[in-house]
């Protein structure tokens, strides 16, 4: 049973965040704790009452395909019904299209809760959400007017249409073709792995397809985007003909099952009928619009799934009653959380929940600020700054999520292993983060590749004096040597990075030999600066008279991050420095 943490979420947004994120930003002068508060309260209650008892019934159902459509498991249409009127869908939207307006910085704590109770309902509104924000980015008029708000109200859902059964991460080899006709186009082909491409919740699809228009230039400069609706829209807004797209199936999948998969067929009659979306062979930018959405969103499913496992294997170790502790005095069996290897398990499970949580929020505020703060330059920075992040949150929560997910079944022991306890669910469901809107390796590749020789290290080396000067400020004695731990940590980091830029400018092909290795430590030092950040509060607070418990247990986690996970930095930067030659000198012909 899933419990939203609103006690650390609101420590996060808060403390860690902290109101002062938003200043300068004249759209989000109404947010405040408390208003904050009251929607994550709804939030729980919706996710808690609503989703979290079809997260078991939904996996062992599935999602139903027919010649007739798909069926979602039991009680996701019903749902689907109470978050379209609960407004949950609009939170974010713009308000001239029926959204609220909320920052990023709220919506992404939403998620989180959603994502933690039903991850397989949760991805039908955050695919629709990025459709409408591409559409928003680069629609016409009337295209904003026609579709943003029935996306923004839900009456709608959308898709994101990319993979091909011979173009997986190559968008270069699609094939899917687009054929001017009567000042619109007509499409044809096929695509795979379309998440809610076709289901039973909302009353239109509209997917966002990458096609390209005969005659355009090969590879993926001749992409581009059209939107392509299940059913045609008339003029007042009502649901037309029916469009020549159809699904002829959806895949049998390890995890998420609840969520269809589908595989989408266009034109298989006279073509389905699209609207440019953007400018012709500029799809791929649009796109990354809503990809770059898709991805927080991911990175933070990753973390959500890790709170699920954390809370079940927490429960079951609380509960469990097996042998005595070493060095214990009461020779009597005790519950496994009394444990050293059960505590460190769990210590390193909520330790880094925290940490992306920290490092998903702060990357939420950039967002924010890029958005909507009144300095041009710090709309600049800021961008830069979210830039450099979404793959490191995507790449990192996802991988970290995985890893929980994984020490929750082995806190359960053999009971792990077997379904009835729900631990191997949340390890099924936790392996697709690592793959959705590309690969951990391609997050790895972007934040080396695009992110970070593209400016030549600027970004980041910003970010790591802004890190530097706010540890250079006094702690609270408790603080520290975690302080003076990050500090390091911080000091290898950007030496570790200076040495892979060079070796990147000599011989590029070192790029991808230890580009993971370099996302995963960027991701360890930022989730060690943010925990330093979240005890110092902690300690201020606790010594104020706060919350004795609640401060002190983010103590220990911050705490134990920094002396068993922090100094795996050490490990991460030998491998940067001296192991890209043992992958770009191997020859595949050996393995």
């Amino acid at each position: 049973m899933y419990r939203a943490p609103l006690k650390d979420i609101q420590f996060a947004l808060d403390e860690v965040i902290g109101r002062s994120a938003l200043d300068g930003c004249p759209a989000f002068g109404d947010y405040s704790p408390d208003l904050a508060g009251s929607i994550l309260e709804e939030a729980a209650h919706f996710a808690e009452d609503v989703l979290d008892p079809l997260w078991q019934s939904a996996d062992r159902e599935g999602a139903q395909w027919s010649a007739e459509g798909v069926r979602t498991p039991q009680g996701f249409k019903q749902a689907y019904t109470q978050l379209v009127e609960g407004g949950w869908t609009t939170l974010s939207a713009p308000a001239a299209f029926g959204g609220q307006g909320l920052p990023s910085l709220l919506c992404t704590a939403v998620e989180e809760v959603l994502a933690a109770a039903n991850l397989a309902f949760r991805l039908c509104p955050l695919l629709s959400a990025g459709a409408a924000e591409a559409i928003l980015a680069v629609g016409t008029p009337g295209q904003r007017a026609t579709y943003l708000p029935k996306l923004v109200a839900g009456v709608w859902s959308g898709t994101m249409n990319l993979t091909e059964p011979q173009a997986g991460s190559d968008l270069g080899l699609l094939r899917t073709r687009a054929v001017r006709a009567d000042g619109h186009y007509r499409l044809f082909g096929q695509k795979i792995f379309i998440t809610y491409g076709e289901h039973d919740l909302a009353e239109n699809i509209v997917h966002l397809v990458l096609a390209r228009v005969e005659g355009a230039p090969a590879g993926v400069k001749g992409l581009s985007l059209f939107i392509v609706p299940k059913f045609l829209p008339n003029p007042d807004g009502s649901l037309g003909a029916r469009n020549d797209v159809r699904c002829t199936g959806i895949e049998h999948k390890l995890g998420i099952k609840g969520s269809p998969t589908a595989q989408l067929s266009y034109g298989e009659k006279d073509g389905a009928i699209g609207e440019l979306l953007g400018a012709e062979n500029r799809g791929l930018e649009t796109m990354f619009i809503m990809m770059n959405a898709a991805r927080l969103g991911v990175g933070l499913e990753g973390y959500a799934v890790g709170e699920r496992a954390y809370q079940r294997a927490l429960d079951w170790a609380r509960n469990r009653v097996q042998g005595t502790p070493i060095g214990a005095t009461d020779p009597a069996p005790q519950t496994i959380d009394h444990h050293a290897d059960v505590k460190r398990m769990l210590l390193g499970m909520r330790a880094q929940i925290e940490a992306c949580r920290y490092l998903t929020l702060y990357g939420a505020s950039q967002l924010d600020r890029a958005a909507e703060h009144a300095d041009a330059s710090v709309r600049s920075a800021a961008q830069a700054r979210i830039d450099l992040l979404i793959p490191i949150i995507k790449g990192c929560c996802t991988e970290v999520g995985l890893e929980i997910a994984s020490t929750g079944i082995q806190v359960h022991g053999g009971m792990g292993f077997i379904e009835d306890t729900g631990a191997a669910q949340s390890l099924r469901d936790a392996r697709i983060g690592t793959i959705y809107e590309g690969t951990t390796g391609i997050q790895a590749a972007d934040l080396a590749g695009r992110k970070f020789v593209r400016d030549r290290g600027t970004a980041l080396l910003a970010l790591g004096a802004e890190i530097r000067a706010e540890l250079s400020l006094p702690v609270p004695a408790a603080v520290e040597s975690l302080r003076l731990a990050v500090l390091a940590a911080l000091a290898t980091y950007e030496r570790t990075a200076t040495g892979y830029l060079q070796a990147m400018t000599a011989d590029p092909r070192v790029l991808g030999a230890v580009s993971v290795p370099f996302l995963r430590l960027s991701g360890l030092v930022l989730g060690g600066w943010l925990q330093v950040r979240a005890a110092t509060r902690a300690a201020n607070l606790l010594a104020a008279g706060g919350d004795a418990d609640f401060f002190k247990g983010k103590l220990q986690s911050a705490r134990f991050y920094t002396e068993h996970l922090l100094p795996l930095a050490d490990g991460y930067a030998g491998v940067i420095g001296r192991g890209a030659a043992a992958v770009v000198d191997a020859d595949p012909a050996l393995f």
